[in-house]
């Protein structure tokens, strides 16, 4: 069998995502190394024991030893980053969210079709086959379904990014990504939003927000929160089926996961075996960039979430 063609990852960034999520993955995964990283920190990017480090992200996004840029850096440098490593000539995946708004990833993604070249949301969580399976079930379900995503916790500490406004910070943009994006997998497009109540911090950032979005396949209700305790949950029913992803939700990870369904007043909970998400997602993103099949998550998909976190903002009382 012929060995698959290595695949050259250069990374932005140092941070806990990319040190405990995606690195040990590179690390792991067949036909990838990790080739390059940059950092603020030096001491943080050795750690991630790299080939190389560097000093400067414009030397990742311009390295002709890097086939694909990972980018997790503070949501207002995505965008920056993400069109500076097209520009360079790399595929990119990028953290959650995409962009802080649909304009932004609107523009990433026609730098993207231009160029030729890959670009995906690391919304790690898609990629979990608990995730996949919880789609294939509703989209092949008839609605209308009533809905419930969210995703809460506390305790941010006070000099995170997350509370800065300047950065994008904020529970909605944060993990209110998760839920909306529950949410959509279910109504799909054309969703309205209303019933918007959110709750502002005294660094000027959203801790809580809730809305309810509607679409002719159904209503849902989701929360984010960096105040209350923590929870996560997705739950999905109609008529005919009803779907609830066990905690956590979300970010089940290198742990076994259920999900209960309830089809014809036939109850069963499917079972998942142990898995880590982002050695999928690593693996997907690194077989479309040599050219094979794989599953990504769709940019239209992600323009989608970010225009319906644009609209709760916009209807924010």
């Amino acid at each position: 069998m012929t060995a698959p063609k290595t695949v050259r990852w250069g990374f932005l960034g140092a941070g806990f995502v990319a040190s405990r999520g995606v690195a040990p993955v590179v690390h792991a995964a067949a036909g990838s190394v990790l080739q390059v990283v940059a950092s603020r920190d030096a001491g943080r990017a050795a750690a991630l024991d790299p080939i190389r480090t560097v000093d400067s992200y414009e030397a990742v996004c311009t390295a002709e030893d890097v086939d694909i840029v990972y980018l997790s850096l503070p949501n207002d440098a995505h965008l920056r980053w993400v069109l500076a490593a097209l520009e360079g000539g790399k595929h990119v995946l990028c953290e959650k969210p995409l962009g802080l708004t649909a304009h932004e990833v609107a523009e990433m993604t026609t730098a993207a079709s231009e160029a030729g070249l890959l670009l995906v949301e690391g919304a790690w969580n898609r990629w979990h086959p608990r995730m996949r399976r919880f789609e294939a079930l509703v989209a092949g379900a008839p609605g209308p379904f009533d809905v419930e995503s969210w995703f809460t916790f506390s305790g941010v500490p006070h000099d995170n990014y997350r509370l800065d406004p300047a950065r994008g910070g904020g529970a909605l943009l944060d993990v209110g990504c998760y839920a909306v994006a529950g949410a959509l997998a279910i109504l799909g497009d054309d969703v309205a939003t209303s019933d918007v109540e959110c709750q502002v911090g005294p660094t000027g950032v959203d801790l809580t927000t809730t809305a309810v979005l509607s679409s002719p396949r159904g209503r849902a209700e989701v929360t984010a929160s960096f105040e209350r305790d923590e929870s996560q949950g997705l739950r999905a029913a109609s008529t005919e089926l009803s779907v609830e992803l066990a905690h956590p939700s979300f970010t089940s990870w290198r742990e076994p996961a259920t999900m209960t369904v309830v089809e014809d007043g036939v109850e069963r909970v499917e079972a998942f075996e142990a898995c880590d998400a982002y050695q999928i997602m690593v693996e997907a993103v690194a077989s479309r960039a040599r050219g094979d099949e794989a599953w990504v998550l769709p940019l239209d998909t992600s323009l989608e979430i970010a225009r319906t976190l644009d609209a709760i903002v916009a209807t924010t009382p």
